[in-house]
């Protein structure tokens, strides 16, 4: 039996001549109304009657992706950050806003680092500057000051019709790339930048796609790219969505996970038997971990990539995060300089910096900027082709960055505002830090090293036996049944460490100092609760480990 499912418009040409050559029979149906079709003694279906009816007689069209055609590499791509347990506390927020009941009021999404998400204030002169690149008739109002202007003014000429709504150069605009590299210049005391080195990006992320020009091979000679563990997960996914090798090495979390030098070669040597190692990326300072690197770390680094003939990647977005004040921050740049010509005009280096973190905490700007060094100079002209299929960067992302790096000066009418916002926001933090790492301390089976820099702890959990066996027979890893239990009990949202890469037999889980004091106090309340407690549940001989 054939049956004919006509949709609110059906092509009446063909229906006439189908209908002359084949005995259809319909389902009845009561209609609003009357067409062509009752002439022939069919019915009319709406799309969605008639996609049941092709369903149940074989006739229904097979989608073009599906999971079995869908590319295997972005299968392979995971990011924790953003995984499910942050897709589990949207549901449960959710679920608080309709009246469900929890034994907690609200979700505390420590999981990722997003400032003003937490509720941080933003700096006052860098809206003012955005606000009137934004909307220039705000120049004539005497409610700006005049430092915010001749920023806005500059960067508005240097746009196409001195708007912000039009494309900019596909490296960004030319005199925010300028106050870059002499910002970079003063960073570094007085190590030179050239602002032709400089491309503005959409937020750090987007620098890091400078991988995908160093990725070829096959087999043996695949590149390989190295990168700490624990890690930022956008390295990893950005590897498995090239099909590069991953080649890991491990931080020395007994020594406040410090960079060993025999660790990399350690790598290096068994990376060697099945791809081509030819990048190396360093977080500094570090996420998810939070040290800062020594400067005689660097060095060893950056003289392991002279000699190995590796593509160093810095990134460098937490700079302004430093809070251990017997530390310092070291541009991976300046170091090279230092080392002498030898390196200085040899060693390939990509360092990168964001609008995202530090102290302005502008994530959703995306705005971002890397320095290339010591580039073949055909290879340059086909990163400028890769940066030109996206066009640009977002404008008002590239004027949020000027302001990061052109603040005010000492003698201009903004510096003292300035001044004081960006001293509250580093100095909370600071003290947030050391909340984080006290508090964290003081609870059986949680050891947690300096936050040395960054937003975030990462220390590390005790498990019991039994609860890791429970885990397995679920199919998860124990930290990510640690964190579901979490939230579930708590409303604490916080990414489990296998999300970071962590040695095997080791558990951890990485929280962001974000939250207001208050608030980042109740949530350290809550956690220990919760992890003495987990511990009593799943009690056996064995002791914690500290």
């Amino acid at each position: 039996m054939k049956v004919w499912a006509m949709a609110i418009q059906p092509n009446w040409a063909l229906l006439r001549t189908k209908a002359r050559e084949t005995a259809c029979v319909v389902q009845p149906i009561r209609l609003k109304t009357q067409g062509p079709a009752e002439q022939y003694g069919l019915k009319r279906f709406s799309t969605a009657e008639a996609t049941v009816i092709l369903r149940e007689n074989g006739k229904m069209r097979e989608k073009t992706l599906t999971m079995d055609t869908l590319n295997p590499q972005v299968k392979a791509v995971e990011y924790a950050v953003r995984g499910p347990i942050v897709t589990k506390a949207g549901d449960i927020e959710r679920g608080l806003q309709q009246g469900q009941k929890h034994p907690f009021t609200e979700v505390i999404k420590a999981n990722i680092g997003d400032s003003h998400a937490m509720g941080q204030k933003p700096i006052t002169f860098l809206r003012q500057v955005v606000a009137l690149c934004s909307f220039p008739e705000l120049l004539n109002s005497p409610s700006f000051p005049e430092d915010a202007k001749q920023r806005a003014r500059r960067i508005l000429q240097g746009c196409g019709g001195q708007s912000l709504g039009s494309y900019s150069a596909s490296q960004g605009v030319d005199c925010i790339r300028q106050d870059v590299a002499v910002y970079i210049e003063q960073r570094d005391k007085g190590v030179p930048a050239d602002w032709d080195n400089i491309y503005l990006t959409t937020g750090a992320s987007d620098g890091i796609s400078i991988l995908k020009m160093l990725v070829s091979g096959q087999g043996r000679s695949r590149s390989g790219v190295m990168i700490p563990i624990p890690q930022y997960p956008l390295y990893s996914a950005a590897i498995s969505e090239l099909e590069a090798v991953q080649i890991n090495y491990y931080l020395d979390e007994d020594n406040c996970w410090a960079l060993d030098i025999n660790e990399l070669h350690r790598a290096y040597q068994a990376a060697k038997e099945h791809c081509h190692p030819r990048v190396i990326c360093i977080i500094n300072p570090g996420n998810p971990t939070g040290q800062v690197q020594s400067r005689k770390c660097i060095e060893e680094v950056l003289h392991f990539a002279y000699e190995e003939n590796l593509f160093v990647m810095s990134d460098e977005v937490y700079q302004d995060n430093v809070y251990s004040p017997d530390l310092q921050f070291h541009s991976f740049k300046k170091v090279l300089y230092e080392m002498g010509p030898e390196y200085f005009n040899t060693v390939e280096l990509a360092s990168f910096h964001s609008t995202s973190k530090g102290y302005s905490g502008e994530c959703g700007f995306r705005g971002g900027y890397m320095e290339v060094l010591n580039l073949d100079l055909e290879v340059k002209a086909q990163l400028v082709k890769l940066l030109s299929v996206r066009l640009c960067p977002p404008v008002s992302g590239q004027a949020a960055m000027d302001v990061i790096v052109n603040p005010p000066l000492p003698h201009e009418p903004s510096y003292l505002q300035f001044h004081k916002e960006k001293s509250a926001v580093l100095g909370a933090l600071a003290e947030k830090a050391q909340i984080t790492e006290q508090t964290l301390n003081t609870v059986p089976g949680i050891k947690c090293n300096p936050v040395q820099g960054a937003m975030y702890a990462f220390p590390r959990i005790f498990i019991p036996p039994r609860a890791v066996e429970e885990a397995t027979s679920l199919g998860m890893s124990p930290d990510m049944v640690y964190c579901l239990r979490l939230l579930e009990e708590t409303g604490i949202c916080l990414v489990p460490g296998s999300g970071f890469g962590q040695r095997e037999g080791t558990y951890h889980f990485r929280m962001t100092i974000l939250p207001t004091t208050e608030k980042l106090k109740v949530l350290l309340e809550k956690l220990r609760d919760f992890h003495i407690k987990f511990l009593k549940e799943y009690a056996s001989l064995e002791e914690p480990k500290r």
